[in-house]
């Protein structure tokens, strides 16, 4: 099969789902053109989290939040499996569950004065399942601030040429957010040299890379991770327009540059997919059902987007109408970011015995690292393709990657720091409201986390779990959304039917890791899978009541 063919149908799908079934949970479900009064935005402007903003930014600051390294390490792992079944669950699953999610998870948010996930949980359902929403939220948070500033450490070492580039932006986006919120500046030049600047500082970084090794040794690992947590607590306390907002929209800028060069690549090279179209069989792989959902998370569905869609979002979008390219368009964005990663992994080796040797068995396909690498040696033959340098094309894919994972970052952090403050708002201790107080707790919690295993490592101790516990927030938000709706007599179809699936294969797979846990005596693990489950269950109840009460009042 032309992996071509398979990404122009992809990209097909998309685009009709945003011209008709995005149009449909805009106008007939959610009703957005009938919402009166202003958003929350407006309502409870504070100019350090909540600021009206414009569309364009705010669509660059979503998509770069959501699309950090998971939609790319998902499917690379998950092409052990097949190219069909991973193209599958990434087109269906994002069109009618994942952008369903974010879109419902913004709507909600908005109409609850941008508060988070957690905050509309209480207002919905009680204070029992707000408590518990907030320790599953922080249990995820948690782990993807450990991880992905591990991941990033890695490819700091790995791709020392996007060294230059990637940190270079954040003085680019300072600058760049001062213009505009400050002086009153236009969109169009900063962007344009924004832009400009990165390609030079691309190339320069090519040719000048930059290691920490000479200065740390051995620890240059660490040192990278100090940085990077250190920036992030940085980035999670300044107002949204200093960097956060200007960051994510210059990487918006980058994604489009980046998935236009891959898709032009493809299209010029038009590679043949060297994977199986289905491989059940491989050696050590878990069963494809319920794993490949689970696995590929952030490229179908995923939790972590409602957080960003509730936590910083939904407190800067100017009006009802932008909910819609916002919450559904980005999602499809990741989508096809996904869907470009599969092709990357399953065509973008040189044969299909060199594809059989990378993907030999489990051990060899699993791995955070080792899988963004691959996309990175994949994604940067297409680009080649175009007559651009290996070396430059692979530097262009990973300062690409990089930046989307260090906005992942620097978001979970601020969210972080929101749930603490829900905390402190709930265990009554204002303290914890502290913006400063929360971000010191958020960034030092993770960093406390990385030390309990040699070079960092500790977070990948829970990764384990992020997959499931991932699904199981988004199909648990998924039925947060639909109780809403049916309290306000909307329809709640489109939520409900996603929610039953996510939950049911969510279910299926914390409990088979349960059960591996146990067998092999990991009781650390085994206590916090069952917490999770339990509290999964408890959520779920409490909703099926709150849904009976409604429709009893109606």
């Amino acid at each position: 099969m032309n992996a071509a063919v398979l990404g122009l149908i992809g990209i097909i799908a998309f685009l009709l789902a945003y011209r008709f079934y995005a149009r449909y949970l805009a106008t007939k479900v959610f009703k957005l053109a009938e919402i009166e009064g202003q958003t929350p935005a407006h309502t409870q402007r504070d100019e350090v989290d909540y600021i009206p903003t414009s569309k364009n930014i705010l669509v660059g600051h979503h998509f770069s939040s959501i699309a950090g390294a998971a939609p790319i390490v998902g499917p690379a792992v998950a092409a052990i499996w097949g190219w069909l079944p991973a193209l599958l669950w990434i087109v269906f699953g994002v069109i009618f569950m994942g952008a369903c999610h974010d879109f419902g998870a913004l709507f909600i948010s908005m109409k609850h004065k941008g508060n988070s996930i957690a905050f509309v949980a209480e207002k919905l359902l009680g204070k029992r399942v707000q408590t518990l929403f907030l320790i599953i939220i922080f249990f995820l948070v948690w782990m993807v601030i450990a991880v992905f500033a591990l991941v990033i450490a890695n490819l700091f070492i790995k791709f020392p040429g996007a060294v230059l580039p990637v940190n270079f932006e954040i003085f680019i986006a300072l600058a760049m957010g001062y213009f505009i919120n400050k002086k009153g500046g236009s969109l169009t030049l900063p962007s344009i040299l924004a832009q400009a600047t990165l390609l030079i500082m691309i190339v320069l970084g090519t040719k000048y890379p930059i290691s920490l090794s000479g200065m740390f040794g051995e620890h240059e690992l660490m040192a990278w991770i100090v940085f990077l947590l250190m920036y992030s607590f940085i980035a999670s306390i300044l107002p949204v327009w200093a960097l956060l907002q200007p960051r994510d929209y210059i990487n918006s800028h980058q994604l489009t540059v980046g998935l236009t060069l891959m898709i032009l690549g493809l299209f010029i090279t038009r590679p043949e997919v060297v994977a199986p179209m289905t491989n059940f069989g491989a050696e050590g792989s878990p069963d494809w059902f319920p794993y490949l959902f689970i696995t590929i998370a952030c490229g179908a569905i995923s939790g972590f987007h409602g957080l960003v869609s509730s936590g910083t979002t939904s407190k800067q979008v100017a009006t009802w109408k932008d909910a819609k390219p916002i919450g559904y368009g980005s999602m499809l964005g990741e989508g096809l970011l996904a869907l470009l990663a599969t092709l990357a992994v399953t065509a973008g080796f040189a044969s299909q015995e060199q594809w059989h040797s990378h993907y030999a068995n489990w051990n060899a396909a699993n791995g955070l690292s080792a899988k963004i690498s691959a996309f990175v040696l994949g994604a940067g033959k297409f680009v080649a393709g175009l007559g651009i340098p290996e070396d430059v094309s692979q530097t262009v894919i990973a300062v690409l990657i990089i930046s989307f994972a260090a906005t992942s970052l620097d978001t979970a952090c601020r969210i972080q720091r929101y749930i603490i403050a829900e905390f402190g708002a709930a265990l009554k201790i204002k303290t914890l409201e502290n913006r400063y107080v929360g971000s010191s707790i958020a960034v030092g919690s993770a960093f406390l986390l990385m030390l309990t295993n040699k070079g960092g490592k500790g977070g990948l101790y829970l990764w384990p779990l992020f997959g499931a516990t991932n699904q199981m927030l988004a199909g648990l938000t998924l039925i947060l959304i639909s109780v809403y709706m049916i309290k306000n007599k909307l329809n709640h179809i489109p939520f409900i039917l996603p929610a039953a699936f996510v939950i049911l294969i969510t279910s299926l797979g914390l409990s088979m890791n349960i059960k591996l846990y146990v067998s092999a005596q990991n009781w650390f693990l085994t206590t916090i899978g069952i917490i999770l489950f339990i509290s999964q269950i408890w959520v779920i109840a409490e909703a099926i009541i709150g849904i009976r009460n409604a429709k009893k009042m109606i």
